[in-house]
């Protein structure tokens, strides 16, 4: 039964940020968003944990104290900061958050929405997402700044003025991006 529950609330979770994504152009993203959730290494730990109204991968850490299930899922998955830690250039900071093109960024907001509405439910508010990122804020020290002011813009957006605003605010960026992306482009080829 826990199998069956898990696998509604990724598939209800990956539907979410898929309809998102797609509201702001970010289609294959939007298709391919978590999809390591259904590999062996994360779906059979994450049924194992279920609970329904939170990840099932901080039970597993409280149950062996880490989450291979996490460990994974972040190593797969370019749409969280933590796939972004390599080795600082610097010699008195031994890891570094690198900076995440504005793409994934997005998708991070997109993925913090869809987690709120999937865990909160009916208590789920605009500024759902925001309060949750404010208390993590000590582990997003170590997030690239520009990724983390634009990610912190986006949900600070969307708890004053809502969905449709925010969007289409984003819509606009990632224009913007990939018209300096193919400048870029042109530029080298």
């Amino acid at each position: 039964m826990r199998a069956i529950e898990h696998l509604k609330t990724i598939t209800y979770h990956r539907r979410l940020v898929r309809e998102n994504c797609f509201r702001v152009g970010l289609y294959w993203q939007g298709l391919t968003h978590d999809l390591s959730k259904f590999a062996p290494t994360e779906f059979l730990v994450g049924a194992k944990y279920f609970q329904g109204d939170r990840s099932p991968n901080n039970a597993e850490r409280e149950d062996k104290g880490y989450s291979s299930s996490w460990l994974h899922h972040k190593g797969k998955n370019k749409h969280h900061f933590e796939y972004w830690i390599d080795y600082s250039r610097h010699k008195e900071q031994l890891l570094a958050g690198m900076k995440m093109p504005v793409r994934y960024v997005v998708e991070m907001f997109m993925d913090r929405i869809a987690a709120c509405k999937t865990y909160q439910k009916d208590e789920y508010t605009d500024a759902s997402p925001l309060e949750y990122h404010k208390k993590g804020r000590l582990v997003h020290q170590i997030m690239h700044k520009d990724s983390l002011m634009l990610l912190e813009h986006l949900l600070g957006m969307l708890a004053e003025c809502g969905e449709e605003a925010t969007f289409a605010y984003v819509k606009k960026v990632l224009k913007h991006e990939r018209r300096r992306e193919l400048r870029r482009f042109l530029r080298i080829g």
